[in-house]
């Protein structure tokens, strides 16, 4: 498996894995205890790890969204609480999801082993968000250290692609319209900016750019254990639906 096959295989699964702590019922009863419904845990929580700053900073870490609602939640959600603690607070719900999920799959301590080389093999600038969640405290158990490294891994694919769009040319805001045509509403636009054929095709050239990016860090995976990786992501994959 050469390494942009195995993120081709990988990079798919680890989007959907690492973003499961988001909105997970668990997740969201942990924020309400600190007054803070679910999107605005969400936003502190991920965008916690930058510090206690301007909403633009947020906007342009996460990319998508418009910059209106981007400063409604974020100021309205760090006068509950102080954004570095919300990103330790989230990351702790990260990692129980993985503890409550993950005790019984074989291979973690290699799975960690390998996602923490693609870790240490990132080039991190311009990838602030991934940087900031990269630099969380990995924890001493393998089911929350795997998850918390799966959800590390999404923000260093997700920091990527955001550049890679601005790379091709396209605007965050037809990017997203292109890609979650049904999200307008939820990323605060009144409704969805125009795309043409132009527009696509650079999405389609931004997507084939990430790939080969994150290609150069996952080739930090050991040959003989790539196989096991995506296995092991696939059994995360059904512990979570169980």
């Amino acid at each position: 498996m050469t390494p942009q096959e195995l993120v081709s295989a990988a990079c798919p699964k680890i989007g959907l894995l690492g973003a499961v702590f988001y909105f997970h019922p668990k997740t969201v009863a942990t924020g309400k205890e600190h007054n803070l419904d679910g999107f605005r845990f969400y936003f502190l929580g991920r965008g916690g790890v930058l510090g206690d700053v301007e909403p633009a900073v947020v906007q342009s870490a996460f990319g998508y969204f418009h910059g209106d609602l981007v400063a409604k939640i974020w100021n309205s959600a760090k006068e509950r609480m102080a954004p570095r603690a919300a990103a330790t607070l989230y990351m702790e719900c990260c990692r129980r999801i993985g503890r409550d999920a993950f005790a019984d799959i074989a291979g973690l301590d290699t799975f960690c082993a390998s996602a923490e080389a693609v870790v240490a093999a990132v080039d991190p600038p311009g990838l602030a968000l991934y940087a900031g969640t990269a630099a969380e405290p990995l924890p001493e158990d393998l089911p929350g250290r795997a998850m918390q490294l799966v959800a590390t891994l999404r923000e260093y694919r997700g920091s990527v692609h955001l550049l890679a769009v601005v790379a091709s040319g396209v605007s965050a805001d037809v990017a997203h319209a292109i890609r979650r045509p049904d999200d307008t509403a939820t990323f605060g636009y009144a409704e969805a900016p125009a795309s043409t054929d132009a527009d696509r095709a650079a999405l389609a050239a931004a997507d084939a750019l990430t790939d080969t990016i994150c290609a150069g860090a996952y080739a930090a995976v050991p040959e003989a254990d790539r196989a096991q990786f995506v296995a092991t992501l696939e059994a995360m994959e059904t512990a979570l639906a169980g």
